[in-house]
């Protein structure tokens, strides 16, 4: 079992930045992915960042050049580094954590850009 916290979120004006964390509560070095998704109001949860072991991090086109996915492992935490928001990427951001073939979520971080 993974139980994942997300922080960070909050309201910020846009062209802002936030960075959002996933601490996990156990070692997650081996897992199989890890990543962030978002949900916005009346939308279907999307991939915002992914990232597979010993792959290379895909990042959803509408982030590119402005999202960035790294982890600490000595701190099993994940971070997705946000810059240059834009109204649209207002959402409930979750992390994503497969660990032993096993799907965890976290309970989500609201991120509210203002234009």
């Amino acid at each position: 079992q993974v139980q994942l916290v997300e922080s960070g979120g909050g309201l910020v004006q846009a062209g802002g930045s936030l960075r959002l964390s996933c601490a996990a509560s156990r070692s997650i070095f081996s897992a199989n992915a890890m990543g962030w998704y978002r949900q916005a109001p009346g939308k279907q949860r999307e991939l915002v960042a992914r990232s597979a072991r010993g792959a290379n991090t895909n990042y959803a086109d509408a982030v590119k050049g402005r999202f960035t996915m790294s982890r600490d492992n000595a701190k099993n935490t994940v971070y997705l580094q946000m810059n240059s928001l834009k109204a649209e990427d207002t959402a409930v951001y979750y992390c994503n954590v497969i660990l032993n073939y096993m799907n965890y979520w976290g309970q989500g971080t609201q991120v509210t850009v203002s234009s």
